[in-house]
């Protein structure tokens, strides 16, 4: 049987390491803002800006200074943050936020989905219990509004889909869920609970399928699978991603049938995930088992990796089934042993299937400082507040 996992081991890598590492390398003094495509020493390779990591670094400032320790170097980071944010990520046309500006804040591309605004919205979040100031409130609560809107009632000129093939997304009413959460806590959102309510009802309902005991990345609107690659494609860390932010709705709201529900989820996508072959979670996989069409669909990238170790650890602590134990050792000490970076800090983000290295980015418009931080946050909290 492991041993118990250690909160302080989280607390002192996050603390004395992935922090460390982004605070030393990603703030511009000079135009605002965070830089995230670094080299693994934190070389800067390219000044552009990502949208998502200025909401979402802000974000961590901000949530450490409110539940770890009220340090000011961490909330003047957070309104650095929050000011390029304002100044520079908004399209003044149509209020939709950008997804990739220059270092001085030029627009360069906006996609078709929303998640820029939901980072945002969680930024502001922060900021506002941080500061009391209700302007960031109202920030926080637009932006969550605009989210929702535009996944809801989405313009038909940013379409991805003809009406002949229309499909829902696993991102929507996940993203939904973890937003809602932090906005609940942050600024007392007074709809949270019904937005998190439906979101996992939807993700129940219609993309988990019984028969073949998956969760659908995209399914048909009515939830049935679409026989074709893009509708028979599982992400096996998108589903355990949402699987922990069900799980901690469960704890809090003491909903046993939601810890159910996401150990569920668990269950059947560390089964779809997990590679018996040289170990780590692959990045795709197909509903039925056949070839993937997604040609990176066996590296392992970063992300999925610590969203496994927060949903089996989370798992784990509340159900104490010693399943769930082992597999958090497993996914961990295979992480720890391959991603992370002792000679420089943090971790790399892109591994070939055997478990070698890919590339010696540390950041670039996708990885940043969050979904590492964030899973050595929450796992310290799992391990000291349950």
């Amino acid at each position: 049987m492991p041993h118990q996992p250690s909160a302080s081991q989280f607390a002192d890598a996050l603390l004395g390491d992935t922090l460390p590492f982004w605070m030393r390398h990603a703030i511009d003094s000079e135009y605002g803002g965070f830089f995230t495509a670094l080299d693994r020493d934190g070389t800067l390779i390219d000044d552009d800006k990502s949208v998502w990591h200025q909401g979402r670094f802000t974000w961590l400032l901000g949530e450490l200074f409110n539940n770890v320790e009220p340090r000011a170097e961490w909330l003047d980071l957070a309104e650095h943050g929050a000011r390029f944010l304002e100044s520079h990520c908004f399209d003044p046309v149509d209020g939709r936020m950008w997804f990739h500006v220059t270092r001085q804040g030029i627009p360069i591309r906006k996609r078709r989905y929303a998640f820029s605004e939901s980072f945002a919205a969680i930024a502001f979040g922060e900021l506002a219990r941080a500061t009391g100031k209700d302007h960031y409130a109202q920030q926080a609560t637009a932006a969550f509004r605009r989210f929702l809107d535009h996944n809801l009632n989405p313009p038909a000129t940013t379409a991805k889909f003809t009406p002949h093939r229309l499909q829902r997304n696993l991102g929507f009413p996940m993203i939904t869920i973890a937003t809602a959460q932090e906005l609940r806590d942050s600024i007392h959102l007074p709809d949270a609970d019904h937005w998190i309510d439906k979101s996992i009802d939807d993700i129940r309902r219609y993309h988990m399928h019984q028969q073949l005991q998956c969760v659908l990345e995209n399914p048909a609107p009515d939830g049935s699978l679409i026989d074709h690659f893009d509708g028979r494609l599982l992400n096996p860390g998108h589903a355990i991603e949402a699987a922990w932010f069900i799980l901690w709705e469960g704890h809090l709201r003491n909903l046993p049938a939601y810890i159910d529900l996401g150990c569920t989820i668990v269950d059947w996508m560390w089964n779809r995930g997990w590679d018996r072959a040289h170990g780590g979670i692959l990045y795709f996989a197909d509903a039925k088992g056949l070839p993937v069409q997604e040609y990176w669909h066996d590296m392992k990238f970063w992300w999925p990796h610590c969203e496994g170790i927060l949903a089996t650890l989370l798992a784990w602590r509340l159900t104490g089934n010693a399943k769930y134990l082992q597999w958090y050792f497993d996914v961990f000490t295979w992480s720890q042993d391959r991603f992370a970076d002792a000679t420089f800090g943090e971790w790399f983000g892109y591994l070939h299937r055997d478990g070698t290295l890919s590339s010696t980015l540390k950041g670039n418009l996708w990885k940043g400082p969050f979904h590492l931080p964030r899973m050595q946050l929450r796992a310290w909290q799992f391990l000291t507040r349950l």
